[in-house]
This record gives structure tokens, C-alpha cells and sequence, in this order.
């Protein structure tokens, strides 16, 4: 659906995005992800066409290039801001308008997508009254008023209450089977639940990309989790003399033992338990979580 080659953005000659090349695929839930400053909000309003890259090229499948891409895309940014006065329904008729829809068509897609997000009894009530969960869905609701080919959200959930942000994650779940969903998030649980495909962005760079699974597997680190009835920290010396171990901490109420090779780990350290008589109450094997993932692919 997009193709990115080579898109750089300066202010005042300081690169936040810096050189970055990748595609969209229809039809995927994409998370962009990174840090507060990463430059998520800078690409995706460059993606949108809210500002012009410095150099390099975004190309939308089926347009011609610097063709104006806006009616193909749905856009929520990060703080959006609504008409307090407006009902809901009035709000989307109104965006629906300024999308070159005719009042009746606008109308009638309103009632449709308040329904489709989950407000449409709260349709005729100002949206001073909505909560942070509701206005975010309303938010949805304008990005996808005009039919767009692909909605795109900037950090949809960050400011809301675990209710809210529930709310909106469901949604999102069940929107990505009708249309490509492009969302920034700083909040790595949810890209993990949410997303098909994951861009990794560090200090305006995209340094990884492709689905979880694959992510995982290229930088794939097994681990052991381990916790005996006496204290843990007493183990901790021991365990980490077991061959085929790189590294043990402590976290919490766990050892835990990151593996390079882990039939031979798993036997010695199932041998020694036994022979020792050592007091295990928990043995788990884990596999790297998107925090693991992220944390070793900016700190290369």
C-alpha cells in the first residue's frame, strides 16, 4: 500500500527522521514503535501528508508520486480536538462534509461508524459530556468516515484510563479485518496484542522490521525462570556456573537465566536439582517478550 524510500525530515537542520525505507502492506495492523521522541508523530504526519518530507520519496499503490493522498487515508492525531458543542453525530457529519461528502451520505455513514465504534447511543449527547475512551472512538469514527483505504493512529491509548484504553484496543481488533490499520505506540503490550507487523523506530531510524514471530526468532533469546523455597539468592552463584548459561539476575522473586543453548542448560540444570536435592518451587522456560526484543535492538 505505501512504499517509504530514503524519507528524511529536518527542523532547523536536525534530522528527526532520518533515511528510513519501508512498505505497508494492505490488509495488516502495523505498529510503529519507539520511544517519546523516536519520531513516530513526525513520520506518520509526513505518511499523511501534514508535512512534507525534506528528501526522499512516499508513494501511496496506485497514485502518482506527490499525488495528494489525503481522501485514501483516515488520520487520528495524537491530541485530537473536537467541537465540545457538537453532538457526535453532528461532529461526523461535519468531518464527512469537509471530506466532500454530501450531507445525505455523511449522514448516513454517521449513524453507520457510531454504531461501528460502539457510540451510537450517545449519538445526539454534546461531546463535552464523552469520556477519554469515547472521544477516542469518536476519533476513530472521523478517520474512517470518508471509506479511507487505511486509517492511521497516533498513539491512540496512551491518555487513557485502563477502561478507555481497553475499549479502544478491542476496537482496533476488530477493525483491522476490514481495513490496514498504521498506529505509533510507546506502549509495547500493546503493539504485542494488537499488531501484525511491528517498524521498530530508535532516534528517528527504523532498525527493525517484520512480523513478531520473525523478530522474535532472528533475535531469539530463550530464558529460564527459576525460584527455590530458601532464598534465591543463595542459587544465584550456582546457577550460574551451569554450562550453556550467558547470563543470571535476579528479578523479583526469580533467577532468571538467559540461555544459549538450552537442551544442554535444561538437562545440567535438572541433574544438578536432583542430585543436589536442591528446594525448586518454580521452573519455567520463556521465550523473549517485544520488551526483551526492543531493549536489545536499541542498545546494539
Amino acid at each position: 500500500m505505501f512504499t517509504v524510500q530514503h524519507v528524511t525530515k529536518k527542523f532547523n537542520d536536525n534530522p528527526v527522521v532520518n533515511d528510513i525505507s519501508f512498505r505497508l502492506e494492505s490488509g495488516r495492523c502495523v505498529a510503529l514503535l519507539g520511544a517519546n521522541g523516536a519520531g513516530k508523530t513526525t513520520t506518520l504526519r509526513m505518511l499523511s501528508g501534514l508535512l512534507k518530507p525534506t528528501s526522499g520519496s512516499i508513494a501511496f499503490e496506485g497514485m502518482k508520486l506527490g499525488a495528494d493522498m489525503r481522501n485514501h487515508i483516515g488520520y487520528l492525531p495524537q491530541h485530537p480536538v473536537f467541537h465540545g458543542w457538537m453532538t457526535g453525530k453532528e461532529f461526523l457529519i461535519y468531518v464527512g462534509q469537509l471530506a466532500h461528502l454530501t450531507k445525505v451520505k455523511a449522514t448516513e455513514l454517521a449513524d453507520y461508524y457510531l454504531e461501528r465504534v460502539g457510540i451510537l447511543d450517545a449519538k445526539d449527547q454534546r461531546i463535552s459530556k464523552y469520556s477519554g475512551g469515547m472521544k477516542q472512538r469518536l476519533g476513530i469514527a472521523q478517520a474512517l468516515i470518508h471509506s479511507p483505504n487505511m486509517i492511521m493512529l497516533d498513539e491512540p491509548v496512551s491518555s487513557l484510563d485502563p477502561i478507555g484504553r481497553r475499549e479502544v484496543l478491542t476496537l482496533m481488533e476488530e477493525l483491522k479485518e476490514q481495513t490496514t490499520i498504521l498506529f505509533s505506540t510507546h506502549i509495547l503490550s500493546d503493539a504485542e496484542e494488537v499488531s501484525d507487523d511491528l517498524l521498530l523506530m530508535h532516534k528517528g531510524e527504523i532498525v527493525e522490521s517484520g512480523t513478531l514471530n520473525e523478530l522474535r526468532h532472528k533475535h531469539q533469546t530463550s530464558k529460564i525462570n527459576l525460584s527455590f523455597h530458601e532464598s534465591n539468592e543463595n542459587y544465584l552463584p550456582m546457577v550460574e556456573q551451569l554450562p550453556g548459561i550467558k547470563t543470571c539476575y535476579l528479578d523479583r522473586e526469580d533467577i532468571v537465566c538467559v540461555i544459549e543453548d538450552m537442551e544442554q542448560t535444561r538437562q545440567a540444570l535438572l541433574e544438578k536439582i536432583a542430585t543436589d536435592q536442591w528446594p525448586l518451587t518454580r521452573f519455567e522456560v520463556s521465550r523473549a517478550s517485544l520488551e526483551d526484543l526492543f531493549m536489545k535492538v536499541v542498545n546494539k
